[in-house]
């Protein structure tokens, strides 16, 4: 067998590899769209299944979530949108000056703020939830859209994130902008922060997949029914004395939309600043 025939065979076999590695991770997504196109009572009979019933399927599902049994649903996806939107957006702002700063500045205690950083990083979520909660309950934010995104507005990774990226940036072109005459502000949103752009698509996707799917905290801090994020909301369906199967399953399909559209609108950065970040330092 000559070397160009081992080649196809090898790229043959790598296509056959990753399609069923593919169909492995799809099939939780196929099983879950199956079950919101199937009806309640085969969903107790067979379970949740990829078994393609073609001839029971039908959109009844979705149409108790547009009618008015999903009501408060839409009020769920609202506030996950609000939540998840807004968190993103200042996340992203506040964790790349945090770490632009600590990359590019030289200050008195640079750092031992990194260290507190990467000290933060490891400590697990689950250990700081209480004194948050104390933390949200003092400044009176329970149940608010507050007392969800405040806590997480600056997180560890990303500013570890931003400031691994940010040691790449070439320092010339701040010295040419001050000399310029362009302010420390003028220099980071006019000059630096377009250069951080493919970071800014790769933060934006894992930070607004983390917030779509946050639960524990949101359901800390969060008391009132039309207040809850779908993750919650979704989960009250699921109770001792009845299951509405009919919006769990279509209303969970529907909640994958926004992060598909996420990553579709940044994956074009997505790579790109995964690496470029991981490898600078």
């Amino acid at each position: 067998m000559n070397k160009k025939r081992k080649e196809i065979l090898i790229s043959v076999l790598l296509v056959l590899l990753f399609s069923a590695v593919a169909v492995i991770a799809l099939f939780p997504v196929i099983a879950l769209i199956v079950a919101s196109l199937s009806p309640a009572s085969d969903l107790m009979r067979y379970g949740l299944t990829a078994d393609l019933f073609l001839s029971s399927w039908d959109f009844e599902n979705y149409a108790a979530i547009f009618g008015a049994e999903g009501g408060i649903y839409w009020q769920w996806y609202l506030n996950s949108l609000i939540i998840s939107g807004v968190l993103i957006v200042l996340s992203l702002l506040f964790s790349s000056m945090v770490g632009y700063s600590l990359a590019l500045y030289e200050f008195k205690g640079k750092r031992f703020i990194f260290v507190l950083v990467l000290l933060i990083l490891m400590i697990p979520f689950e250990i700081l939830m209480l004194p948050l909660f104390r933390m949200m309950t003092s400044f009176q934010l329970v149940d608010s859209y507050f007392a969800v995104m405040l806590p997480l507005i600056v997180a560890p990774i990303a500013v570890f994130f931003f400031r691994q990226y940010c040691l790449g940036l070439p320092k010339d072109l701040m010295e040419s902008a001050r000399v310029d005459g362009c302010t420390e502000y003028g220099i980071f949103f006019k000059i630096m922060a377009p250069l951080m752009l493919p970071s800014f698509a790769a933060m934006a996707i894992l930070q607004g997949l983390t917030s779509w799917n946050n639960f524990l905290w949101p359901l800390l801090v969060l008391r009132s029914n039309d207040m809850f994020t779908l993750p919650i909301g979704l989960a009250t369906l699921l109770t001792p004395y009845g299951n509405n199967y009919q919006i769990l399953f279509s209303g969970s399909v529907l909640s994958i939309i926004p992060i598909i559209i996420l990553f579709l609108f940044f994956q074009k950065f997505f790579i790109e600043g995964l690496t470029s970040g991981g490898v600078k330092g």
